[in-house]
């Protein structure tokens, strides 16, 4: 009975070390939000967001989507192995004057399966002054 018990107890403790030695992939970012600050109408949207793989296993991006068509990801298809570094580039359409608040989720088999990326900024027509700054210009040249 001793060496029964003494056999289930060695079988239990080799198979929880294995499964606490599972291999996992990890997805760190350089950071989470990119402010595009105060740019114009038509400016170079494409922002890069930078990550690397810290866990030991390859590490698979599925998809990365964006809350709105304005917003486009590109996330790298093949898997980055341990260690090494990958780019999800998000293009904004400039063309649209108004405050950029956009997120985009990206979906991996990482410790963490979906992360959230922020972008933020405003977009403004240097052609279109506002009806104030019109105002203070009449007056100066007055």
């Amino acid at each position: 009975m001793m060496k029964n018990l003494i056999a289930i107890l060695f079988i239990g403790l080799i198979s929880l070390g294995s499964y606490a030695q599972e291999k996992v992939a990890k997805i760190e970012f350089k950071t989470n939000i990119i402010d595009y600050g105060t740019i114009e109408k038509g400016a170079d949207g494409v922002r890069i967001f930078e990550f690397t793989n810290t866990g030991d296993a390859p590490l698979i991006i599925t998809n990365a989507k964006s809350t709105c068509g304005c917003t486009v990801p590109k996330w790298p298809k093949n898997p980055i192995m341990p260690g090494e570094s990958g780019e999800i580039a998000v293009k904004y359409d400039t063309k649209r004057v108004n405050p950029i608040r956009k997120t985009i989720t990206v979906f991996s088999n990482a410790e963490t399966p979906t992360v959230a990326l922020k972008i933020k900024g405003l977009i403004i027509d240097p052609n279109k002054t506002s009806v104030l700054e019109k105002k203070e210009k009449s007056m100066i040249e007055q």
